[in-house]
């Protein structure tokens, strides 16, 4: 890998998961050599990606341009710092998710598990084509891909459900982009002349500010992947797919695909500079803000322990988009270092919920008094991801909202602090009440938590002295299972300690 080039090194983080897609479906019928093709190909891409990062630093940017689709609009490759943290998060995090679906798909006897390896790989490559894309109309093409290669994942249980949240998900992801997403992409086109990501954006001078406002609610509501209210409804709705899937919806792809354009949009369309003098964009900043605290409080509320993560998701998404709304280089640094921990933190919570339900059957938070004596590896893990989900050392989560706060109050702007502060609390108390029913709340306790009153308050049963739920005669998941959790929960807290990678890919992305 090392004497590759960069630009071949480019072709390779394309073609390396396509190949597998057309590899796994020939061991149909021997699921080790099956699973075996989906880890290599996995690890492959990880070591073809990472082999870039060294070069980018170096300041290389590898760029390969393809077919134009109409004149002066072409296919186009181009690595860049915003879109190498997106690659290594995605490609990485592809590795430990690859490890943990062995375990979750043979431990729950998952029906179709050839076409769920396919569409992961599909759905992959397809990020790594947002991540490297060097215009607009390339990444709307591989935006689009990811959609449909994820929707059979989302309905592949194949029940009434499933199906339902799969339309739910179809016609939001597909509906904003094309009625919102597409028109902006051609606005664009036809205001600068181009689609090309630029440092310091392509619209400076082109439009006034109320057209330019109007252009930027185009993008911000079109990415309906980055799920800002009121374009939310297929993330919880998507929750209906096995827990791999989740995984993937939440942390690796799907929603980092969403966020990741919007940071991107603003950074190399528009140009914080051209946005901030614009100052027609304080809605943006509103925005971010309602669905950060909305979502919050309506994760509050869940005792399914997987929408209480989905509505986490929504709120934590909207920290990146609030980054970018702050329209401070430090402010842009946090989003990007948020984009990494909140992707390594939410997959351990989710690979955590997994275990429970393979191990326990559990999917109730109100079910789970006393699990952490059964499951201590998955929920020593879970508490890390949820201490970084409120944002306190030392795991990465502190990091992001730290220079978002820095670059609020360089500003002058008070409104992303108060929501950061109150935000932080409000995860706080739908986090933490689920560790003490994990690891403090036994079988004989008087106690009522936060998470007892949320739960009560949609009708779940509060425990009373003296009753206990009976977790059977378990142990922890499958080793792959609790090995990826692990692992996950090891980078949460790595990322603190050794933030350097994606901090220095974001410094060099403010830097012109």
């Amino acid at each position: 890998m090392y004497d590759a080039t960069p630009e071949t090194l480019l072709i390779a983080s394309l073609v390396i998961p396509l190949i597998g897609a057309l590899l796994i479906p020939l061991f149909h019928r021997h699921p080790n050599l099956r699973e075996t093709v989906t880890l290599i190909t996995a690890g492959l891409l990880a070591s073809v990606v990472w082999s870039l990062y060294g070069p980018v630093m170096a300041g290389a940017r590898p760029e390969l341009v393809g077919p134009e689709i109409v004149p002066g609009l072409s296919i186009a490759l181009k690595v860049e710092p915003l879109g190498m943290i997106y690659g290594l998060v995605a490609s990485t995090l592809w590795i430990v998710n690859s490890i943990y679906s062995i375990g979750y798909m043979r431990g729950n006897n998952e029906p179709r598990q050839t076409s769920f390896y396919v569409c992961f790989a599909v759905a992959i490559a397809s990020a790594i084509g947002i991540a490297f894309s060097a215009n607009l109309i390339t990444l709307f093409l591989a935006y689009e891909i990811l959609t449909l290669s994820t929707y059979p994942l989302v309905t592949h249980k194949a029940t009434d459900e499933a199906r339902k949240s799969g339309r739910t998900y179809l016609m939001l992801l597909i509906g904003t982009s094309m009625v919102l997403l597409l028109p902006a992409i051609i606005i664009t086109a036809a205001v600068a002349g181009t689609t090309d990501f630029t440092p310091g954006g392509i619209l400076d001078g082109k439009l006034t500010p109320v057209l330019l406002s109007g252009l930027l609610a185009l993008f911000v509501f079109g990415i309906g992947k980055a799920a800002v209210m009121p374009v939310h409804f297929w993330l919880p709705a998507a929750m209906v797919a096995p827990t791999p899937v989740s995984a993937l919806l939440h942390a690796v792809a799907v929603v980092k695909a969403g966020v990741f354009t919007v940071v991107k949009v603003v950074v190399y369309i528009f140009g914080i500079d051209t946005l901030r003098q614009s100052g027609a964009t304080d809605w943006f900043l509103w925005v971010a803000s309602f669905t950060i605290i909305v979502a919050s409080l309506i994760a509050l509320r869940q005792d399914n322990l997987k929408k209480r993560l989905a509505y986490s998701t929504v709120s934590q998404l909207s920290y990146v988009v609030l980054g970018a709304a702050i329209l401070t280089p430090l402010s842009l640094v946090g989003a990007a270092m948020h984009i990494a921990a909140h992707a390594c933190a939410k997959i351990t919570l989710f690979f955590a919920a997994g275990s429970i339900y393979t191990a326990a059957h559990k999917t109730e938070i109100s079910e789970l008094d006393g699990i952490g004596h059964k499951m201590p590896w998955t929920m020593s893990a879970f508490t890390i991801g949820a201490l970084a989900m409120i944002g306190l050392p030392p795991t990465a989560g502190f990091l992001g909202k730290w220079f978002m706060l820095q670059g609020a109050a360089g500003s002058a702007q008070w409104l992303p602090i108060v929501v950061i502060v109150i935000s932080t609390i409000l995860n706080a108390l739908y986090f933490l009440p689920i560790v003490h029913r994990a690891f403090f709340r036994g079988t004989a306790t008087t106690s009522v938590d936060a998470g007892a009153v949320a739960a009560a308050s949609v009708g779940a049963a509060s425990v009373r002295d003296g009753e206990h739920h009976h977790h059977d005669d378990h142990g922890e998941a499958p080793f792959p299972i609790v090995l990826a959790l692990c692992t996950t929960a090891l980078m949460t807290l790595a990322l603190f300690f050794f933030p350097e990678v994606p901090m220095n890919l974001a410094n060099a992305m403010i830097q012109r």
